[in-house]
């Protein structure tokens, strides 16, 4: 009876020693491999988003910690034999504690490893140049060289500067010289398409005769030479800047042409993927890249090969990513295929993988992975949008304060050859300049109406 209470006791202290072995470390042994931004060498120590994770969640749980390269620098590979290479295979051996990196979480790890919830998640997308993408194109692209603001402002002045063909043609006695009996040729219908008739450099007939009608065309001529020469010019730019060579949108198109090689890095999980997927587009994928052994040993072996073109580089979307914010002539393509997240890897069976899962959870809930994204994912690049934008209404404000001058100068010289006439009128009748003025204005005003008035009592004596 001794014996076998001695026993219990004795396996009790044995579990319960093996569940507190790690947390009673003094330090934890942590492996990582070098890969931007993850992990970089800033002089004699390591730095970037995985070495900021780490230190908060060391701040969250109480923990001290030592960190090394792994020292075949593979991520985390299985053989034929079942044997574990890279992080991985440190953290199976024992060689290592954590292994903090970005490490997918597979069935094939979680079986061999720990894996903590994700601290990030990410896909399998395409990175290649930007001249060998494909983006869709709009039925309205060519409204695009102007933005809406600009073409309401396009809109009212055009409308305006009918308004003041037709207000002009009315006042000035050179258009209307007699409102009484004669019709006026320039009526607001007229004048919309008088000046629509600029906007296509055709003209349309009748011009204007006055001085101040010039005026206003004039204006009105430079402001439409002015506008359709910064129109044609943004929209070469806009679509030089969008032309493409060859249509790659995602994994079908790719696998459906043998002009760009492609291929991804060796040993990865995006690898696996395709190794294992049903998916007919991704089998073929799998195969060329097994028939043309076009894998690359690296990230950065497989950017620069991405970079020189004719290559599409497969991997991580996440770190697709960084590389587009760092090289602007690289684009990833919106395709994202087999959603995944990055975890955070402990031996199997660990008491810390609990407590890590629930400490990335909650940096996840205060913002702070979302702050560390931000912090090492900033891009340097000008957007396409920005390159090309379109030109709005504050870039002409001087075409149209040019325009509104011209217009006020037409509508003023009008007032002047109409107050000119009445001054004449008034000598002649020998009348005031005012009240002559002042009739003038009033047949001018409504001198359609006045002429029905004058033509109904004719009508009425036949």
């Amino acid at each position: 009876m001794r014996t076998f209470v001695g026993f219990i006791l004795h396996a009790t202290v044995l579990l319960l020693g093996s569940g507190v072995s790690m947390a009673g470390k003094q330090e934890l042994y942590v492996t990582t491999i070098k890969q931007d931004p993850y992990t970089m060498s800033k002089g004699n120590q390591l730095e970037g988003y995985c070495m900021d994770l780490l230190s908060e969640l060391a701040k969250k749980l109480g923990f001290k910690y030592r960190v090394n390269l792994v020292k075949d620098g593979a991520y985390g590979r299985q053989d034929e034999n079942g044997n574990w290479y890279g992080m991985i295979g440190e953290v199976v051996r024992g060689d290592a504690d954590l292994a903090v990196a970005p490490l997918t979480l597979t069935a094939a790890r979680e079986k061999a490893v720990g894996m903590t919830k994700p601290f990030m998640q990410t896909g399998i997308s395409i990175l290649l140049r930007r001249d060998m993408a494909s983006e869709e194109s709009g039925f309205f692209d060519f409204l695009s060289p102007f933005s809406t603001e600009t073409w309401l402002g396009i809109l009212m002045a055009y409308l305006v500067t009918a308004g003041c063909f037709c207000v002009v043609s009315r006042l000035s006695p050179c258009e209307w010289s007699q409102p009484e009996t004669e019709e006026n040729k320039f009526g607001f219908l007229h004048s919309l398409w008088y000046a629509a008739g600029a906007l296509s450099l055709q003209g349309a007939g009748p011009h204007p005769r006055s001085v101040s009608g010039r005026v206003v065309s004039c204006t009105w001529w430079l402001f439409v030479l002015v506008l359709l020469s910064c129109y044609f010019a943004n929209l070469s730019f806009t679509q030089s800047s969008d032309s493409t060579h060859l249509m790659i949108k995602g994994f079908d198109d790719l696998a459906n042409q043998d002009v760009i090689e492609y291929g991804t890095l060796s040993g990865s999980s995006t690898q696996a993927f395709f190794k294992n997927s049903n998916n007919p587009a991704y089998r073929r994928i799998y195969e060329h890249m097994e028939r043309r052994k076009s894998y690359v040993t690296s990230m950065d072996e497989g950017v620069q090969k991405a970079k020189e073109g004719n290559y599409a580089f497969i991997g991580e979307s996440v770190s697709l990513d960084l590389a587009v914010a760092r090289y602007c002539e690289l684009v990833r393509a919106h395709e994202v295929i087999g959603m995944r997240g990055y975890s955070i890897v402990t031996p199997l069976g660990s008491n810390m993988l609990k407590n890590l899962s629930v400490a990335i959870l909650q940096l996840s809930e205060s913002g702070e992975l979302a702050y560390l994204r931000s912090k090492w994912w900033a891009s340097s690049c000008i957007p396409d949008s920005a390159k090309a934008s379109s030109l709005k209404a504050r870039g002409m404000r001087g075409i149209f304060l040019l325009l509104a001058v011209g217009l006020g100068l037409g509508v003023l010289l009008s007032l002047l050859e109409l107050t000119s006439k009445a001054r004449s009128n008034a000598e002649e009748q020998r009348k005031s300049c005012c009240s002559v003025l002042s009739q003038e204005l009033g047949h001018r005003l409504r001198g359609t109406n006045v002429r029905r008035t004058q033509e109904t009592p004719e009508k009425s004596k036949a």
